[in-house]
């Protein structure tokens, strides 16, 4: 959400801000709906005043024998008055949550501006790219061809979408999600976490998911929702929280399945594992004083690119321009491996992670804040989030990069030992 004395006080500064987000002018209407909000407020309190003088002018007449009709009547006007007040001021207070809530976060002066990922930034590359003159093979024909990558047994399962492994490339699966989590809890000081893969739409609500992204999410017929990350139960662990200040930095890691309805993603990434409705991902998510986000952005980034590293992957980092920075983040670092069997063949880079600062943005919306230190003040901490990594496409890296001219794969040194020393994955391993 957003901070309303900030818009009370700059509203041109906060329009500024939603026209990078490609938004209209927003703070004349807000603004409209907060002062009635506060009016009704103001008299409310006064009316709550006057009610509690008038009582006690009806107890003195009343001692003294006085006719205290007229008192009387007036408290009873108050009182119906008051009534109204108060359907008013929860009225306008739900119209105002409604209005803030449906915009997005504001954008770091850094991020660069662009209507889509044309504009994105490329800040970084990391290994070598090979350049072959043959098409190489993609992680479909590389997964069937071992046997062990199924979307026609999937798809009589589950319909579009949707994949099933077999054998080793299953293990190579949790192998993966296992070298990650040792890594980012053994290493870096996250906290493993098992969430629920099922919340309510309070949680939604608090990350930024809901009310706006209904669509992109999966409904129980019950009231609870599969999460489409676990972004969502590992943030929302400070929800309503008053953290001590010496409890800061909070870092949790998490391997869940993570489930999208893919809405608006039609004719996309069709074939293959690339955008499927229900996928793995090994999530990173910190709780930090304000003073210390950026610099915890960058410490998150650098994790994730750590894994890719010690695969020997080759990849890219690149800063999203606004028109690409998702809904509840102030500024994001995507990380793109490099698919040599993407594009037909000819290879690109993909996104394998996104790592964002959210700022104050869920905090706000969570109600997470943190007491400073020898104090009783609270103040919102800020939140990140970042993949670390998309377990299935960090596989589907693997197989591309790692695949040999006879069909097996080769299994990176850093997984071997997950993978009980094996060294190659062959069809019939």
């Amino acid at each position: 959400m957003h901070d309303i004395r900030w818009i009370r006080e700059d509203g041109a500064a906060f329009d500024k801000a939603m026209a990078r987000r490609g938004f209209e002018p927003q703070a004349g209407a807000i603004l409209e709906i907060d002062k009635k909000w506060r009016d009704a407020t103001t008299e409310l309190q006064t009316l709550q005043q006057r009610r509690n003088e008038a009582s006690k002018e009806i107890g003195k007449v009343k001692s003294q024998g006085g006719d205290a009709d007229a008192l009387i009547q007036e408290v009873a006007d108050i009182k119906a008055r008051m009534q109204q007040l108060e359907e008013d001021e929860r009225s306008l207070s739900e119209k105002l949550d409604a209005a803030l809530s449906g915009l997005p976060n504001i954008l770091a002066d850094d991020v660069p501006d662009g209507p889509d990922e044309s504009a994105n930034v490329e800040i970084r590359k990391v290994g070598a790219v090979a350049q072959g003159n043959a098409k190489a093979p993609d992680h479909v024909a590389i997964g069937e061809g071992l046997g062990m990558m199924d979307f026609e047994t999937a798809a009589k399962l589950s319909g579009a979408r949707f994949t099933l492994l077999k054998g080793q490339l299953s293990r190579l699966e949790r192998a993966l999600a296992n070298f990650m989590l040792d890594i980012h809890t053994g290493e870096f000081g996250y906290t493993e976490v098992s969430p629920p893969y099922m919340v309510r739409d309070a949680a939604l609500y608090g990350t930024g998911q809901l009310p706006k992204f209904g669509e992109d999410l999966f409904r129980t017929t019950g009231d609870h929702w599969l999460i489409p990350t676990a972004e969502v139960p590992l943030t929302n662990m400070a929800n309503g929280e008053i953290l001590a200040e010496e409890e800061l930095p909070l870092r949790f890691t998490a391997y869940t399945p993570c489930f999208r309805s893919e809405a608006g993603s039609a004719g996309r990434d069709t074939r293959g594992m690339i955008r499927l409705h229900q996928f793995s991902k090994v999530e990173l998510v910190s709780i930090t004083h304000p003073d210390k986000s950026a610099e915890e952005h960058e410490r998150m980034t650098n994790c994730a690119e750590e894994v890719l590293k010690r695969l020997g992957l080759s990849y890219r980092v690149v800063t999203l321009c606004s028109g690409d920075t998702g809904f509840g983040a102030r500024k994001t670092y995507d990380i793109e491996v490099w698919l040599p069997g993407q594009d037909d063949g000819k290879g690109m880079y993909r996104e394998i992670s996104s790592c964002s600062n959210c700022w104050d943005f869920q905090a706000r919306r969570m109600k997470a804040r943190y007491r400073v230190a020898g104090g009783k003040q609270t103040a919102f901490v800020h939140t990140l989030n970042g993949s670390a990594l998309a377990v299935g496409r960090t596989l589907i890296a693997v197989l591309e990069n790692y695949a040999e001219e006879d069909g097996s794969v080769s299994v990176p040194e850093a997984l071997q030992p997950y993978m009980g020393g094996l060294t190659r994955i062959s069809a019939g391993g």
